[in-house]
This record gives C-alpha cells, structure tokens and sequence, in this order.
C-alpha cells in the first residue's frame, strides 16, 4: 500500500499512512492492551484505518480464544471489541474508508451479512465510535462539539451507552494527573457523561438513531 495519495495532501494536511510493520512495532509495545477485549483505544488522527483496523483485529483474537466455542458470547464480545475502538478523521473520504475497512474485518471474522443485526449494529456503532472532524480543534465537521459514547457490555446480550464530550475527557485527564491541583477529584466528579442510556440489546441498539 502507498503511504501517500497525493503529493497536494501531505503539503495541505500532512497525510501520510503508517506502514503496516510500524503499526505492529507500535502495538507490540502495549501488547497487552492490544489483545484487551475491552481495552479502549482512540486515534485522533485515523486515516483508512492502518492503526486501528490491527487493533481490531487483535482484539477479535482474543474474543476468538476466548469465547470461540460459544456463538452467542463470541457475538457480543466481537462486538464489544469494536465498540471499545475510537478515531477521529479530518477528511471526508478516509473516514468513510476507515467505516468500510473496520466494518469489514468485523463482519468477515462473524461471517455475516448486511441484513444480520449485528452487521447493523456494528455500522451504527462505527458512525458514533469513528468521527468525522478536528482533533485539535475538538470538534466534528459540523463544528459541534465531537461526542463519544462509552459502550460496555453487561452480560447476557444487554449493552450499556454513555456519551461524553471529547473535550471535557481530554481537560479531566489532565487535571487529574499527579501532582495537579486537581489530582484528589474522584473520577465520579470529573467524568459526567452528558447523556445515560437504557441498557439495550443488539436489537434495540439497531434501533437508534445518531443525531
């Protein structure tokens, strides 16, 4: 794979692709949180998704060996792996090729297809969890304020969403490093997700519409 599209979008938007062995080198290095279920990673720079598909990937891995034998926990727990992946994207065009990669990694370790309720779901988190906007400037390119929704997995086929602004997790961890004025504040007081949902099953979560 070129590391580039064009010369024009490295000089406008430094866009140039990590190479695979890279991304493998980098991972390598947090391997444990890698191959994590449910360990939470962000790219705030995404691109197509060389970074993060391999996370994907890793962690369907160990969904694999650990739930492989049972269909239905194998399901939500795949579909707990990708949940727990984030990027944001500048470009219109690599966001939606990202979509497309993640989606089909997802769906190809499941073998399913698009009229299975877990291809759908997987598509509706994907439009939440993958932004199309600004890291720096936090916000989507509608210029609203970019939202993430933490998604855990409660046990017997029922999930759990909450939505948090980005810019607010970035300042609560920052003030909460040692050493801060802000240090002794319980994760309670500073993480205030700005909207709760009612746990939902795959097909109920289908269901809902992004705003």
């Amino acid at each position: 794979m070129s590391l580039i599209k064009s010369k024009e979008r490295v000089a406008d938007h430094g866009e140039v692709f990590t190479p695979a062995w890279m991304v493998d080198a980098m991972l390598d290095l947090v391997k444990e949180e890698s191959e994590r279920i449910d360990s939470r990673f962000l790219e705030p720079a995404c691109g197509s998704g060389n970074f993060i598909v391999k996370v994907l990937q890793r962690k369907l891995a160990a969904v694999e060996c650990k739930f492989g034998k049972s269909d239905f926990e194998k399901r939500h727990y795949a579909l707990l792996a990708l949940m727990c992946i984030y990027g944001i994207e500048l470009l219109a065009d690599n966001i939606a090729e990202c979509r497309e990669n993640m989606l089909e990694v997802f769906a190809d370790y499941l073998n399913m297809q698009e009229a299975d309720n877990f291809y759908r779901a997987a598509t509706f988190v994907l439009s939440q969890n993958l932004v199309h906007g600004d890291a720096l400037a936090m916000c989507t390119s509608r210029n609203e304020p970019i939202t993430f929704a933490e998604w855990g997995y409660l046990g017997k086929g029922k999930f759990q969403r909450r939505d948090f602004r980005f810019d607010t997790l970035t300042h609560s961890s920052a003030f909460s490093q040692e050493g801060s004025l802000f240090a002794h504040l319980g994760k309670h007081e500073i993480f205030t997700p700005i909207k709760t949902y009612s746990p939902m099953t795959v097909s109920e979560l289908t269901g809902i519409k992004g705003e």
